[in-house]
């Protein structure tokens, strides 16, 4: 074995068992070594950077109590109880000190103690918590603790041989927890951070968490107006109808696919007696996430799941074997009573709909059935934009029913049509369901990240249990075997996943408006109205903006623009203040550049392959904006500004014309000001050309107030109603 290999292995499996590499090995065994790159080797830094952050924390406030200290995906966390509320401003100090720890490079120590020894050194410590967890160790059971220096921790391990393969680490945020997850014990401060076998991931990870903030579901569907979630209906969506009109188009997208591979569409009750769910198991296993109500002394349980009852409807006559397979789909309206602290946005809810669907058949058909299913899936998929699918094979728990024969039978029913398709899966080894194997399907997001989504899972349990059969070739009564099955799992989540794959950028097909009309005037509305029309005939999602703005503030309402960091591409094609193109260039630079000329960057347009951003006041003109809360009757006039530029188009030109005589048609008065660049300066004629150009385009309209003048590169001049005094246009002043 190489030298550097050996200097990456932070731990072995010993027979398939995960231990130190301190560890003895008492008899010949299996051992494979897990390196700090895989898996399992970072999950392992991740405990030792735990460790050395709760260590850290106390030495900073010695009165820290410990309580528990797993890792999860992507980082770790601490319980903590301390006399004072932690804030994020003291993390740099807490990384200062774990860095200390660290570049000691103290050796991690597993030691076995006796449970009385235990109990004596944390009652010592006060630490309440570990005597808790050390009261529910099953007497007999190996009791073991890991030493870091002078800082000694309850703990199973294993641990890497010492801190300094904690390459890259971070603390990431602060939140609340209930000891134990119980609201009737004390809350504590949750600690998270995450940790990396190298600065670089580290890097890679953090960029990503930036991106999945831009891209926050919760703030974009905010910003467009789809929905809002409030606390007197937690875990409940409120749809507005842009973001209903998205998630109709999803569910009617799915029953067309549906429809097409032969399902049958069911609408099942949303509550159900409390016996049925007995009966079917769901009692003993879910009854603490089921909200129940009572009626007439009986117990009725909102469902938070469709299997029982699309078996009431197979069972609701006698079937025949020519019958199968049954492909029962609905949109079933689940609701489970998810603890308030787990809930997040779309991603986590009590009241959701599922893409629900489950298939009656013989076990010579569930091969077909699975087969068939993966395809319509990846159909599903690839139309929503997700090409990059991971698929994950359940096999058989230690804990299960049915013989082995069934089990070979079954996983294999789900291998073979992945074989014979070339799709490469994982194997979860025993993360089956006691009643049987299941693929899993997880999509991989424009960033990276992974959501499980789909799912299809093989019953030989539930239709014996609520006593489903059909009648065979032979005459006989079968029980069959019931396929679950999810493409999106539910309709709110993959919501959210689209919103943040897409940035909120969905495409075309899935846009509440897929066309919006804005007018420059109102002598083109009637026309305007005219395209909408034909455009509704089309079966487009269009809508008319006819109202007085101009046509830019329209185009940026319109989008609910993107402002400064919240932009998400990497290069944009960028309009400088004085609205001329710059070209493409690195984001970084054009908000570097936005904050030289103390303004705002600001997304225009997002399609293509490059945004279009400009820089401009952009946080000024929306206060202004809501200040004035838009136009009003019987007000004075005003000063309105029109800028121009040197070398502007004549459909530009038109634009700012007909802005001019709106303005002036409602009263106010207008400054029409040329800006020059550089060199420009030589050119002044042009400028008063431009000028001219107005004072004859506006005749009879407006009529101007002053003289063209000079102020450093800009020249100016002011428009009023006819009534008003002239001034000429010939000459500077």
């Amino acid at each position: 074995m190489f030298p550097d290999i050996v200097e990456s292995i932070v731990a072995l499996l010993v027979d398939g068992n995960l231990q130190d590499l301190a560890t003895p090995i008492s008899k010949d065994s299996a051992v494979d070594p897990v390196t700090i790159e895989s898996n399992t080797g970072v999950d392992i830094i991740r405990h030792d950077a735990a460790h050395i952050m709760a260590r850290a924390i106390r030495e900073i406030f010695p009165d820290t109590k410990l309580a528990i200290g797993p890792t999860i995906e992507n980082g770790f966390y601490y319980d903590l109880d301390l006399s004072h509320s932690l804030s994020e401003k003291e993390f740099e100090a807490i990384e200062r000190k774990m860095a200390d720890i660290i570049a000691k490079d103290e050796r991690f120590v597993r030691e076995v103690w006796p449970r009385e020894r235990a109990i004596k050194f944390f009652e010592g410590l006060g630490e309440r918590y570990k005597l808790e967890i050390l009261s529910k160790v099953p007497v007999g059971e190996e009791i073991t603790v890991y030493k870091h220096g002078e800082f000694v921790d309850l703990c199973r391990g294993p641990h890497a041989p010492s801190a300094r393969y904690v390459k890259a680490f971070k603390l990431t945020k602060i939140s609340g927890a209930y000891w134990l997850g119980d609201q009737k014990n004390k809350m504590l401060q949750r600690v998270y951070g995450t940790a990396w076998h190298s600065s670089e991931a580290l890097a890679s990870y953090l960029h990503t968490m930036q991106e999945a903030e831009k891209r926050d579901h919760r703030k974009i569907a905010k910003d467009l107006g789809w929905f809002h979630i409030q606390n007197e209906a937690l875990g409940q969506v409120f749809w507005h109808d842009k973001g209903w009109t998205i998630y109709l188009i999803i569910e009617e997208y799915i029953r067309r696919k549906l429809k097409k591979h032969g399902y049958h569409e069911v609408k099942t009750p949303i509550m159900l007696d409390r016996k049925l769910w007995e009966k079917s198991g769901h009692w003993e296993k879910f009854k603490e996430n089921m909200f129940v109500v009572e009626d007439d002394k009986k117990e009725l349980a909102i469902k938070p799941m469709n299997c029982p009852c699309h078996v009431q409807i197979f069972k609701s006559k006698i079937r025949s074997y020519k019958e199968l397979p049954i492909r029962m789909a609905e949109f079933g309206m689940c609701h489970r009573n998810e603890p308030s602290g787990s809930l997040y946005g779309l991603m986590r809810v009590r009241g959701f709909t599922q893409d629900d669907a489950h298939i009656f058949c013989t076990h010579e058909q569930v091969r077909d059935e699975v087969l068939q299913f993966y395809k319509l899936l990846m159909e599903v998929y690839r139309d929503f934009g997700f090409d990059s699918v991971v698929v994950k094979l359940s096999d058989r728990p230690e804990n299960r029913i049915g013989s082995d024969e069934i089990w070979d039978r079954s996983e294999q029913s789900l291998m073979e049509p992945m074989d014979a398709l070339g799709v490469k899966y994982a194997i979860n080894k025993g993360e089956g369901a006691f009643y049987g194997p299941k693929l899993e399907f997880t999509l991989k997001d424009s960033i990276g990240r992974e959501w499980q989504c789909g799912t299809v899972q093989l019953d030989f349990v539930l239709p014996g249990r609520l006593d489903a059969y059909y009648m065979g070739e032979d005459g006989k009564k079968h029980t069959p075997v019931i396929i679950h099955r999810a493409i999106l799992g539910t309709i709110e989540r993959f919501i959210g996943i689209l919103i943040e794959h897409y940035a909120g950028n969905i495409p075309a097909w899935l846009a509440p408006v897929q066309l919006e009309i804005l007018t420059v005037s109102g002598e083109v509305e009637e026309y305007a109205r005219g395209l909408m029309e034909m455009a509704l005939q089309e079966n487009v999602r269009v809508e008319l903006n006819s109202t007085g703005e101009n046509i830019s503030h329209k185009i940026l309402e319109r989008k609910g623009p993107r402002i400064n960091e919240l932009i998400t591409a990497k290069k944009v094609r960028l309009v400088d203040e004085e609205g001329s193109m710059v070209g493409v260039v690195d984001i970084d630079e054009a908000i570097a550049r936005a904050r030289e000329a103390e303004l705002d960057l600001v997304e225009v347009v997002s399609e293509g392959e490059y945004p279009v951003c400009k820089i401009f006041n952009y946080s000024k003109q929306k206060y202004n904006k809501k200040k004035s809360g838009g136009p009003k009757r019987g007000r004075s006039s005003s000063l309105k500004e029109l800028k121009f530029r040197l070398n502007i188009e004549d459909n530009d030109y038109n634009i700012k014309l007909n802005n001019l005589k709106g303005f002036i048609e409602k009263g106010n008065k207008v400054k029409v000001s040329i800006r020059f660049v550089g060199r420009e300066l030589q050119y002044k004629e042009v400028g008063l050309g431009i000028l001219d150009r107005l004072v004859n385009d506006t005749e009879g309209v407006a009529r101007p107030e002053s003289s063209p003048r000079m102020d450093g590169n800009v020249m100016s001049m002011v428009f009023g109603s006819k009534g008003g005094s002239s001034g000429s246009s010939s000459s500077l002043q």
